[in-house]
């Protein structure tokens, strides 16, 4: 994997240089140059956002031939923030296109919801003040766009605080999670993932 961008600049401080990031986002950082994301999810450096985090970290997920794509978004404040009960935060986001009578489930949202908690667990990842939204979206078209067939989406928003410095299975845990979103079927036990990690 190549180095983030906050290595190379700190997205978040552009005037901050390598040697002035604090240890512990490094540390962060090479964390999750070592993680070992699905291959089927392509997994690629993206900017970071500047305002939520001193420090922060980005990466966008695309599944091939799948109407699927997600955010994993690493922040960092030295000095905690009370709302996430420590100094570090993963923030994601994905969504996906769904069969229409899949859109019409009522108990899609809470479905969602399920595969983040499995997910989570499945890969050990130690974590707290999680809270997120899930929301079905019903995109139909009209005027010159009403030949366009109308469209059911998932999305989800979800972040947490991490509890100890294994940032590797927070990464893992998205990916897999872009992966279920996609309608993929889980990897199988014993299957080791490949990095499908590259530079945006």
């Amino acid at each position: 994997m190549s180095v983030f961008g906050p290595l190379a600049g700190s997205p978040a401080r552009p005037e901050s240089s390598i040697d002035e990031v604090p240890a512990l986002f490094r540390s962060a950082i090479d964390q999750l140059r070592r993680a070992s994301p699905r291959a089927d999810a392509v997994v690629e450096e993206v900017p970071a956002p500047v305002r939520l985090a001193p420090y922060a970290a980005a990466l966008s997920a695309e599944i091939a031939d799948h109407p699927a794509t997600g955010r994993f978004i690493l922040l960092h404040d030295p000095a905690g923030q009370q709302s996430w009960g420590g100094n570090f935060r993963v923030v994601i986001y994905i969504r996906a296109e769904l069969e229409p009578e899949m859109g019409n489930d009522p108990l899609l949202a809470s479905v969602a919801w399920t595969w983040l908690s499995d997910s989570l667990a499945q890969h050990g990842v130690q974590h707290s003040h999680a809270g997120g939204t899930a929301t079905r979206i019903l995109s139909e078209s009209f005027g010159s766009l009403r030949l366009r067939e109308a469209t059911n989406d998932v999305e989800l928003r979800a972040s947490w605080t991490p509890e100890d410095s294994q940032f590797g299975p927070h990464l893992e845990a998205w990916a897999d999670m872009v992966c279920s979103f996609a309608g993929l079927p889980p990897l199988p036990d014993g299957v080791v993932a490949l990095p499908h990690i590259r530079r945006g």
